[in-house]
């Protein structure tokens, strides 16, 4: 009985695991709201506090 628990958890986590690497629409379009030096999302028209610093 506890084996197949195991193996029954075990597929449901491969199972997720492939869901998880689908690549879904719009995925580049958030990639592009990201600041290219330091990888935080940028809000608005503004420029980046990393740019704004230094």
């Amino acid at each position: 009985m506890v084996i197949k628990v195991v193996v029954l958890f075990l597929v449901a986590m491969g199972v997720m695991a492939m869901f998880g690497k689908l690549r879904y629409p719009g995925q580049s379009r958030i990639a592009a709201m990201k600041c290219p030096r330091c990888g935080k999302f940028l809000i608005g028209k503004s420029t980046c506090e990393c740019k704004r610093k230094g």
